[in-house]
């Protein structure tokens, strides 16, 4: 099986890319996140993957430009469901692709994260796989966060303290804020 795999960013693409490789799985990455902001943040993230994936002799794609505006534009029109709409633009490009391409699947490293709201992101896959007539790979790489972080530590050059968007990283200071002023 040939599959596309969606790439959040090289801290998470370390034990899925173990995980799918053990299974004799061929993965290709793609790097497709318009909601990485600012973009000095997009353009770290970019490079430490693209190291990583060459230490790994991993075949990246990515897509060409910073889509900022078009992921604001939805996030803002999705009436507060941010998440969903960021899962369905990044993981409709990455399916597109992979069916343009002609792999078998297409799946995401966001599967890894402990973080990600794992069924809805799991939800919005399988209805891109249904219109868009490609097989969505879905597997649990929860369960091996903990090595995880650890392979990626010994390895990746650059690990962020959040998701990407503007957003989470505001709540990330508000939620320190709040673990601050509570002490």
């Amino acid at each position: 099986m040939r599959i596309l795999l969606h790439i959040c960013c090289a801290p998470c693409l370390a034990y899925p890319l173990k995980s799918l490789r053990e299974e004799g799985i061929y993965v290709d990455g793609f790097f497709y996140n318009p909601n990485i902001h600012p973009y000095a943040e997009f353009k770290k993230r970019l490079e430490a993957l693209e190291d990583y994936a060459r230490a790994q002799e991993l075949k990246l794609a990515s897509e060409v430009g910073y889509d900022i505006e078009e992921y604001f534009r939805r996030v803002v029109e999705s009436g507060g469901e941010r998440c969903a709409s960021c899962y369905e633009m990044r993981l409709r490009k990455v399916a597109q692709a992979a069916k343009d391409s002609g792999y078998d699947a297409f799946s995401t490293t966001l599967l890894y994260s402990i973080y990600q709201k794992h069924d809805l992101l799991v939800q919005v896959a399988d209805v891109i796989s249904s219109e868009l007539g490609i097989k969505f790979l879905y597997r649990d790489f929860r369960k091996g966060w903990q090595e995880g972080r650890e392979m990626s530590r010994a390895s990746v050059s650059y690990h962020q303290k959040y998701c990407g968007c503007v957003y989470s990283e505001k709540e990330r200071y508000l939620k320190e804020k709040k673990l601050t002023a509570g002490k």
